[in-house]
């Protein structure tokens, strides 16, 4: 049983020709076709087609918004290995073509005198040939009557040649060639023709009927009564099938070409077929640079030496302004982030002050729990506080035993403050005690003011003829509307 699969050497082999043909494709020419501006539906069409031109080393798909720029697109065309713009643009006039070469220039700037798209150069066409197999590899550029003429003749015809990538005539393959690109100069009118065609090869010297055998679309032959009949009458052909050749357009080949009957060393003729778009050019303008620049060629504004001189003077003063604004601008700029440095480092050294006076306030406040002499010196006086409170709010005299650390009085002893003197800091804090404003608010028992020891303290049910504190009726007492002292009945 053999074995399935391919051996080492072909996936080696293959994988060989996988890369070769990757480095083929980095170290060609690509290019971006798109258009700028208001142009038309028409104009934006024209585009699509010369994408269908530079195919298959251009962005087809490629989508080009109005918020997208020039600096935009050259800066996404450096990663991609784009080497050339070519740029639609519509003034009121004209029509436009830029040529545009990355990433240094030059920019050629073309007058779109005529053009024709695709759809109309295939309508007006009998047949047309073109299928997407054509589109696969690049075309074959022929350029006819460059180089007779000025230096912007020859700068043109370099500029074409580098758009497409270079072909060796001892490598290369004749069935990779399909299509033609032909770009013919006329130095009368100095205008471009831009032509487009579909190759095909036919093999010369048979009749129409056999000619008609070797097509893959075999004949009609049910009026026939023999094959003779198609090979020497060419019965049932038109002449539109049958194309005249002549030296114009017969060759030998040199190598075994697509098709039925195209061997090697044998006479074929070349046809073409144009299947657009079609273009009549005008150069107008070459610049430095992309799109700006100083200007090499123009065809319609002519200056003298001291023009130019001129116009170079006053290009490199703005030059020179604007080296000056944006060196002005990038002081200023580091200008305000040192004042914003400053600042910063202001604010937060005053916020770090201001937490440390925060702090010391704080200490100086809070001076922490008292030691054992100030907590005996301060303790007979809180008691003192709080048996003036019991007064105010009882009308009595509390227990000795309540408040070990007050100063008793005799109840007859008692003298109320007279109005001229100052309160004591005692007196000040007993009227900021006292009972609040307004409605008459029910006051506190004064048990449940401080733990007072059972055994040291009175029962309200005490026997008879024992003292205990005085009970008022409700709606009576030290507060109440009548002011007298009723004692309760038991």
């Amino acid at each position: 049983m053999g074995r399935n699969g391919k051996t080492q050497r072909q996936k080696r082999g293959r994988a060989a020709a996988l890369l070769r043909a990757q480095e083929a494709f980095g170290s060609a020419p690509h290019s971006f076709v798109f258009s700028r501006g208001a142009v038309g539906k028409t104009i934006r069409q024209l585009s699509l087609d010369l994408r269908r031109v530079m195919e298959p080393y251009t962005a087809s798909a490629l989508q080009v918004r109005k918020k997208n720029s020039l600096k935009d697109c050259v800066a996404v065309a450096g990663p991609l290995g784009v080497t050339h713009f070519l740029i639609f643009t519509k003034t009121e006039n004209n029509i436009h073509l830029k040529l545009v070469r990355l990433p240094g220039g030059p920019t050629l700037t073309f007058r779109v005198t005529e053009y024709a798209l695709i759809k109309d150069v295939i309508s007006a066409l009998r047949r047309h040939r073109m299928h997407e197999q054509q589109f696969t590899h690049h075309p074959l550029l022929v350029l006819n009557n460059m180089g007779l003429e000025g230096m912007q003749v020859k700068l043109m015809a370099s500029m074409f040649q580098n758009m497409f990538p270079s072909i060796n005539v001892h490598k290369v393959s004749l069935n990779t060639i399909k299509r033609c690109l032909l770009i013919s100069y006329n130095p009368e009118t100095q205008l471009l023709d831009f032509r487009h065609y579909s190759l095909k090869v036919v093999p010369v010297g048979a009749s129409r009927g056999l000619k008609k055998l070797l097509q893959e679309k075999f004949p009609n032959m049910r009026r026939l009564q023999d094959i003779s009949e198609l090979l020497v009458t060419g019965a049932n052909l038109s002449d539109s099938e049958a194309e005249q050749d002549g030296d114009h357009n017969v060759m030998e080949l040199p190598q075994v070409y697509s098709g039925r009957g195209n061997m090697k060393a044998q006479q074929s003729a070349v046809r073409l077929t144009e299947i657009g778009p079609r273009m009549t050019l005008q150069l107008t303008k070459i610049q430095e640079g992309v799109c700006q620049g100083n200007v090499l060629y123009h065809s319609f504004i002519h200056k003298t030496e001291e023009e130019i001189q001129a116009t170079l003077a006053l290009k490199e003063q703005k030059l020179q302004l604007k080296a000056e604004r944006r060196n002005l601008q990038e002081s200023n700029i580091r200008r305000k982030e040192e004042q914003r440095e400053a600042h910063k480092k202001r604010s937060l050294a005053g916020m770090k002050r201001k937490r440390q006076q925060e702090e010391g306030d704080s200490d100086a406040e809070d001076p922490g729990p008292p030691t054992g002499g100030q907590q005996e010196a301060t303790q007979p006086e809180d008691e003192e506080d709080e048996a003036e409170y019991f007064r105010q709010a009882v009308g009595e005299e509390p227990d000795e035993d309540l408040f070990p650390g007050a100063k008793y009085q005799p109840s007859g002893q008692r003298k109320r403050q007279s109005q001229g003197q100052p309160a004591t800091r005692s007196q000040k804090k007993v009227r900021r005690a006292g009972p609040p404003c307004g409605p008459k608010s029910k006051q506190p028992h004064p048990q449940s003011h401080r733990h007072r020891d059972p055994q040291s303290s009175r029962s309200r049910n005490a026997a008879p003829g024992v003292a205990g504190p005085r009970l008022w009726k409700r709606g009576s007492g030290p507060h109440g509307r009548t002011g007298k002292k009723t004692p309760a009945r038991h």
